[in-house]
């Protein structure tokens, strides 16, 4: 197996002590938002193979042998690339509100905007990939987020709750029409209001929701962090959530999110495809966005680990691309094994255990080959993300 060597990433959103305190170092006054564990081409893990003199992406080691890297049978399924993307995410402030696409939605968008020749790095390029991007994030802090539509009913009374007048007109449509009508026409007179005349609502909003607190809180802190921006009142639309420690939530595709506060680990189909609907400068593709959103009330579905007798609690989900477990290790017990006949990535979150002989502090991870026979032992918490081949 292979120690990795993994970059963080400074997106503006992220803790600026998160990732340090969990790694043990000092912050450096920068946001440290996602430290990347994987071969995404955007900032690969680098290991150092005994063979190599010096770090190789892991990218280029799996291009050279991706049969050996990855199993046959992870090949055939996914191609020769691991499909998946490992991180620590440290939310510091809200995170765009976004929804993901699914496989078919992703293929159709990518080649259209081909066929209209949008260059992949401009700013209003919707479709990075071919790919989907389910994901799951488990939290290692209280977690907080947005996940999913609340029924209507719900919505239009905590907008009723505010006691601002221009939020009326969205909260009867969230009376008057059935769940998914209801939901489709009020995101969208979200998203489409005059610009002068949202901020002046969001503003007022803002400041009841100060004034109230309680349930309302959330949204004054995403209004501190986006003033005047219509996200804040598409946030009312969906369930906040708040996760303890050891609590997740998967993300499929239509399902809009948004994480707020907290550090997790996430783990996702490797692709770069995200509709934002605000909370963001970024471009906000309005029709697009309508087409892929999913106009249904959901509940949130927190997911709790289910454990087996080899000690391993596995995080259930409906994909093959990523499978996220969990070994909570106690000293003097016997090894866990962990040997597979797929590609592995062990991320050490508390502790000191080690796998194989590899020892390991909070933050440090290891890629393991598929088919390599690994043992965890010690006392320390292991998150393990591999595939379903």
């Amino acid at each position: 197996m292979d120690r990795l060597s993994n970059s963080v990433r400074p997106y503006a959103w992220g803790s600026t002590t998160a990732i340090p305190a969990l790694l043990g170092v000092a912050p450096t006054g920068e946001p440290q938002a996602e430290m990347w564990m994987g071969a995404h081409p955007g900032a690969p893990s680098r290991i150092t193979r005994a063979e190599a003199s010096a770090e190789q992406p892991l990218t280029e080691v799996i291009a050279a042998d991706p049969a050996r890297e990855l199993g046959a049978a992870a090949v055939e399924k996914f191609g020769p690339r691991l499909p998946f993307l490992l991180k620590l995410l440290a939310a510091g402030s809200p995170l765009s509100l976004q929804v993901h696409p699914n496989l078919d939605q992703a293929r159709a968008g990518y080649a259209d905007e081909e066929r209209r020749s949008v260059p992949i790095d401009a700013p209003h390029r919707t479709y990075k990939d071919t790919n989907h991007k389910p994901e799951l994030i488990c939290a290692l802090t209280p977690f907080e987020g947005l996940c999913g539509f609340r029924r209507p009913l719900e919505a239009a009374e905590a907008m009723e709750g505010l006691g601002v007048d221009s939020l009326k007109p969205y909260a009867d449509l969230l009376r008057a029409q059935p769940e998914e009508a209801a939901l489709r026409e009020v995101l969208t007179a979200i998203l489409t209001a005059d610009p002068d005349e949202m901020a002046e609502t969001v503003t007022a909003a803002a400041a009841a929701a100060e004034r109230l607190g309680g349930d309302y809180a959330p949204y004054a802190r995403i209004a501190h962090h986006f003033p005047g921006d219509a996200g804040v009142i598409a946030a009312m639309l969906l369930n906040y959530v708040r996760l303890q420690p050891g609590e997740a939530l998967y993300l499929g595709a239509g399902v809009p999110h948004a994480y707020l506060d907290g550090l997790g680990v996430e783990i996702m189909a490797n692709s770069d495809n995200v509709l934002r609907c605000g909370l963001t400068p970024k471009h906000i593709d309005v029709p697009e966005l309508l087409r892929v959103v999913r106009f249904e009330a959901t509940d949130p579905g927190v997911l709790r680990p289910e454990a087996s007798s080899a000690g391993e609690e596995l995080y259930e989900t409906p994909v093959d691309e990523f499978r996220l477990s969990r070994f909570d290790l106690s000293p003097g017990a016997a090894p866990a094994d962990l040997s597979a006949a797929t590609p592995q990535i062990l991320l050490c979150t508390a502790g000191a255990p080690k796998a194989g002989d590899l020892g390991l502090a909070p933050g440090e991870s290891v890629f393991v080959p598929a088919g390599e026979r690994v043992h965890a032992s010690g006392a320390g918490t292991l998150f393990r993300a591999t595939v379903v081949a």
